[in-house]
């Protein structure tokens, strides 16, 4: 039995080390996505259609000044103007992120950056 200790602290060692570098790296994935996207908007690109109820929008919301990216946000509950872009857009839900004028439904920080991105 003493024999097995070994094997199993060196597991568990392993499954933490592997843990530890898979969460790194993907906090270090979102900072740099983070980066990139926070680059390449200017004031103006990214707009997002909101409501008040939408927990996404509070996750996106968040990214967004997490990192730095200049964005608008309306709520369609609040603003007549919102609702009515909202409704033309024909989405079934929110966020709608408006990027350079073009409509993504939900939020990907991956699509915005695509989106900011010259063709090519």
């Amino acid at each position: 039995m003493n024999a097995s200790r070994p094997s199993l602290w060196g597991l568990l060692v392993l499954v933490l080390t592997v843990s530890a570098a898979s969460q790194w790296w993907a906090r270090h994935s979102q900072q740099s996505l983070g980066q990139q996207v926070a680059a390449a908007a200017a004031p103006g690109d990214i707009r997002m259609l909101s409501s008040d109820t939408c927990a996404l929008c509070v996750v996106a919301r968040g990214w967004l000044k997490e990192h730095q990216v200049p964005f608008t946000e309306c709520s369609i509950e609040r603003d007549a103007a919102c609702l009515q872009l909202f409704e033309a857009t024909r989405s079934p839900g929110t966020p709608v992120m408006l990027v350079r004028g073009q409509p993504q439904v939900g939020f990907s920080p991956q699509r915005v950056l695509q989106s900011l991105q010259p063709p090519g």
